[in-house]
């Protein structure tokens, strides 16, 4: 459920509204608008039945959420969601934000090749627009004998390209003894599609401060991509960007189908929630039927 609180609520009535949730064994999460303060309920709501909550002070409405998804819901924010890649101070360089009035290109190699071949595309998608680099280090591949990228080496060559052009990079993590390595050299943190339900890596990338930028898997449906996003958020991170990457169908003549429909689903069901982006490249297969898609939209 959420509390909705009144304009007027202090400091002191806000924590005491947490700390008596938080004694029936629950959590809390805060999502402060402009003029209003959602507190999120997390848990087992009936913890909560004897609980006065509408007439505590500082509250105007109790209001619950039927949803599986609760973190991931339009309902527990109280200001459409922006996330901000790059913000780092240890980091000085470019930011690219999710979410605002911009859009926001990402381009790079699918696999790093090697440190003159990342240089070259980097400053190419710098120059053509682009606000991010990414580039694979480590790819699941279908067959357990095609290349697998340079791994360790490749997020080392990512690194340096992001000191060169200021460009924040993304980069996919395969599995949860992955992260800490990958959120050292990477501004982002990328689940695959065929990652999407890795329930282990989703609930520990929840615990890095790192935006996460989750991919739709092949045959999930929009709610399962959702309780993907909760698997993040349920653990703190709240900085999940999803990504419509297209599906499988039985289509053929293209590598997948973007669901273009689901771009719009996104828009009403989250749009105070989390950005999404759309990876047309997944869909095509072939540099070639980009530039025709493009020239086309």
């Amino acid at each position: 459920m959420i509390i909705i609180t009144r304009a007027s609520i202090t400091d002191a009535e806000l924590d005491a509204i947490r700390e008596r949730i938080e004694q029936r064994g629950m959590r809390t999460h805060l999502s402060r608008g402009v003029e209003r303060t959602i507190i999120g309920c997390i848990g087992d709501e009936s913890l909560l039945a004897e609980l006065p909550l509408r007439s505590m002070p500082g509250v105007e409405d109790v209001v619950p959420v039927l949803k599986p998804y609760k973190l991931a819901s339009r309902e527990f924010a109280a200001a459409p969601s922006v996330v901000r890649v790059g913000d780092d101070p240890s980091r000085p360089g470019r930011v690219a934000a999710f979410g605002g009035p911009a859009i926001a290109i990402i381009a790079g190699p699918c696999s790093v090749e090697g440190p003159d071949m990342l240089r070259e595309t980097a400053e190419a998608v710098r120059d053509a627009g682009g606000v991010m680099l990414r580039g694979g280090a480590f790819k699941p591949r279908t067959s357990p004998y095609a290349f697998q990228g340079l791994g360790a080496t490749a997020l080392k060559m990512l690194a340096d390209v992001r000191r060169t052009t200021g460009m924040p990079v993304v980069t996919e993590v395969m599995d949860p003894r992955q992260i800490d390595d990958v959120a050292e050299h990477a501004d982002m943190l990328q689940v695959g599609a065929r990652n999407m339900q890795n329930f282990s890596l989703l609930s520990e990338l929840g615990r890095v401060k790192r935006p996460v930028l989750l991919k739709r898997g092949l045959s999930a449906t929009i709610k399962e991509l959702l309780m993907a996003a909760e698997y993040i958020m349920a653990q703190g991170n709240r900085d999940v960007v999803l990504c419509e990457r297209g599906i499988r169908t039985f289509e053929v003549a293209t590598r997948n189908t973007l669901d273009v429909a689901a771009l719009d689903g996104f828009r009403e069901l989250m749009r105070r929630l989390a950005p999404f982006a759309a990876a047309a490249g997944r869909s095509l297969g072939a540099s070639a039927d980009g530039a025709r898609a493009g020239a086309a939209a």
